[in-house]
Formats: structure tokens, C-alpha cells, sequence
């Protein structure tokens, strides 16, 4: 059975990472279930510069965060990754602007089909949050897509340009419309709605909840 997940979610944001993971473990543990995963953007800073911020200070900021709450956050996060087996770096020092990666996830999803769009999204976030990468700078976004297997003069334009710019904005305002204020939020079969970087039995839950409803 194969059943359409439709994801919402930011490149920067740890819990998505998590999610997707947690997603995909729950799902091998369930024989004869393959995932349609589809991304659909929200970008939690909008407004983000192009020099983007230092992480703790936009913590601070944005949350009140301070440095022991924002260590302590961070290790349950680097925990809770390393028990999917993704690693969170603490070279992830900055907080980038996510427009030209959604740019790009959604051509790959629209011109190469949602396997393409999967590797790219494992591909970003494996960049910023394992290796600290700024996924805003055309100079990483174009060997990611590369990697990706999407074509590189193609890629190459796109980063140079707005295309695909009007399409990611309608996107957000329709998620924005659904009432989706937070990522990830995860929508299994156009009917089921997980919100949060749930654990993988939560995740486990939900799918099966899915193909029983069938």
C-alpha cells in the first residue's frame, strides 16, 4: 500500500528534521507500507535577511531563550536525533533565510517527482544541521541539487533568478489558509493530521490508524 504524506515543513527547523526521520522509521516497521512524501513550504523566518542571524541571539529574540535553555534545548534535540541516527552539529551556529531552498524543493517536486524532492529535502538538512552549511548561498544549494540528481545548469538558473517565487508564496498563504501555524504538521492521506516531531510509535500510530481507514 502506498499512501500520500503531505509534509509541512522549514529547512532550518530541528523538529522537522526529526519528524521526517521519526516518519520514515515508523513506516519500515510496517511491512507492505510505502510513503509518497510530499514537502510543502512554511518558512519560519519570512522576513530573515540574506546575512540571516546568529542562532542564539535569534533564539533570544524570537522565544526569550536564554544560553542555558537554549544548550538544554539543544542537546534533547542532538538526543533525539542521534536515536534516528541523524546528527545535529553544534556547527549550525546561524539561522538562514529559506526562500531559494523552497525554490528548489518545489521545482524538484514538480519537475522530477516526490523520490527526487525526498533526497533533496535529506540532502538540506543533512547540510545545515550535521554540517552546519548555510542553505541560503547559492554556492551550497547548487551541489546539494546536483548530488540530488536534478540538473545542474537548470538548478544553476533557477538559484540565480525568482522562479518558481509566486508558486512557494501561494503555497504558504494556502497552508496559512489550513490553519497551520507551526511545523512540522504531517498530513497522512489527505486526512490524518500529526503535528510535532512525535516520536516513531506516534508516527507508527497514525499510518496504521491510515490503512486500516482504507
Amino acid at each position: 500500500m502506498i499512501l500520500r504524506i503531505d509534509f509541512i515543513s522549514d529547512v532550518v527547523c530541528p523538529w522537522c528534521a526529526i519528524g521526517l526521520h521519526a516518519l520514515e522509521a515508523a513506516a519500515a516497521r510496517i511491512p507492505g507500507l510505502a510513503l509518497d512524501i510530499q514537502f510543502h513550504p512554511f518558512e519560519l523566518n519570512p522576513g530573515m535577511g540574506p546575512e540571516g542571524q546568529d542562532l542564539a541571539e535569534h533564539l533570544m529574540q524570537k522565544y526569550g531563550a536564554g544560553p542555558e535553555q537554549f544548550a538544554r534545548t539543544h542537546e534533547a534535540i542532538r538526543q533525539r536525533g542521534a536515536e534516528l541516527g541523524f546528527a545535529f552539529s553544534p556547527a549550525r551556529t546561524r539561522i538562514v533565510n529559506t526562500r531559494r531552498a523552497h525554490r528548489l524543493l518545489h521545482w524538484a517536486g514538480v519537475g522530477f517527482g516526490s523520490a527526487q524532492q525526498l533526497r533533496l529535502q535529506h540532502a538540506l538538512l543533512a547540510a545545515y544541521f550535521s554540517d552546519g552549511l548555510d542553505v541560503s548561498a547559492p554556492a551550497v544549494l547548487l551541489p546539494l541539487a546536483s548530488a540530488a540528481g536534478l540538473p545542474e545548469a537548470e538548478a544553476r538558473e533557477l538559484l540565480a533568478g525568482d522562479r518558481f517565487a509566486a508558486e512557494v508564496q501561494a503555497r504558504e498563504a494556502e497552508v496559512s489558509r489550513q490553519g497551520i501555524q507551526a511545523v512540522p504538521a504531517v498530513v497522512i492521506d489527505q486526512r490524518l493530521l500529526v503535528q510535532g516531531g512525535q516520536p516513531v510509535e506516534a508516527f507508527e500510530q497514525a499510518l496504521r490508524e491510515a490503512m486500516a481507514g482504507r
